[in-house]
């Protein structure tokens, strides 16, 4: 008998066990392609998203800002000649830079930055435009809901809407004999006549149907107000109060230029009188930005409340 040797000796490869066969197989499986599938799926969601963005950036952001550099480059190549009587952009950034950057700091009383003189004057402008939005809204329902009162109220209205803010500013110096409620005076009788008109508009325009409702299940004159006037004139309110709130910016920096005080117009005109032109021009740049956020905020409660129907 022939003794094996190591080439003819065979190794069974390892095993732990049976392998795992019927149900149980099915079973792993099922387990291995469950780990997959959410990941293709996170992956998709991913690219989506970035689809997405890529998209709304192309649309949204990138005429503005094409449209912003060729203007600055306009700007820059119009007054960078020797004679030219206001700054260049980079004048502007490199006199007026810290204006930009530093927005909050506190040296002082009237030595602040520009984003305090800006609160300063969204607060004058909180208090005017929101006594204006709530007078308005009231006026403009009694307005709305009855004829004599239109009849007898409209006409006056339109002729006090057509006088200019500041026109303004002498009767509430005399009245109030202070600066900051004069100020905000100034504001609520600016704001609050788009506020009274689109009310007023919004309320007639109520269907009949609403109306007829409202009768069958005996609504009261508050319920009436809360569930079926305001609900159905939100869109024309939202429009009045949109241009209330350009207004009120537009009327607080006129304002606080003749007023005084630490507000954003006030440092217009003192930088006038200083001669600092790069000043002014940052400042009208934070006017701005605010003026379109101010818009954007109302704007965009206005769709959430009217759930799209204001306009946009």
């Amino acid at each position: 008998m022939a003794l094996a040797t190591f080439k003819d000796v065979k190794l069974a490869p390892a095993s732990t066990g049976p392998a795992p066969t019927g149900p149980a197989a099915a079973q792993m499986g099922q387990k291995e392609t469950a780990k997959v599938i959410p990941i293709k799926q996170k992956t998709q969601s991913i690219a989506r998203l970035a689809r997405n963005f890529g998209s709304w950036t192309l649309v949204n952001v990138l005429p503005p800002l094409m449209t912003v550099l060729l203007l600055l480059l306009i700007w820059q190549l119009a007054f960078s000649g020797p004679g030219a009587t206001l700054p260049p952009p980079t004048t502007v950034w490199k006199e007026a830079n810290d204006l930009i950057l530093q927005p909050f700091y506190w040296a002082g009383s009237q030595d602040i930055g520009l984003g305090w003189r800006v609160l300063t004057s969204l607060e004058r402008v909180a208090v005017g435009f929101g006594l204006a939005a709530v007078v308005g809204i009231l006026v403009g329902s009694i307005i709305g809901q009855s004829v004599w009162a239109m009849r007898g109220l409209d006409p006056v209205f339109q002729v006090l809407r057509t006088v200019p803010p500041l026109a303004w500013l002498p009767i509430s110096l005399a009245a109030f004999r202070d600066a900051n409620p004069s100020a905000i005076f100034v504001i609520f009788i600016t704001a609050i006549w788009p506020v009274i008109i689109n009310t007023a508009v919004g309320i007639r325009n109520i269907p009949q149907d609403y109306r007829n409702v409202a009768a069958v299940l005996r609504l009261n004159s508050i319920e009436f107000f809360f569930k079926v006037m305001l609900p159905s004139a939100a869109p024309y309110i939202f429009t009045g109060l949109r241009i209330g709130i350009g207004l009120s910016w537009l009327a607080i920096v006129a304002a606080e230029m003749l007023t005084g005080g630490v507000g954003i117009g006030f440092f217009i005109w003192d930088a006038w009188n200083s001669s600092r032109l790069p000043d002014i021009v940052v400042a009208l740049l934070y006017i701005g930005l605010v003026g379109f956020v101010l818009d954007k905020l109302v704007g965009a409660l206005g769709n959430i409340i009217t759930r799209g129907t204001a306009a946009s």
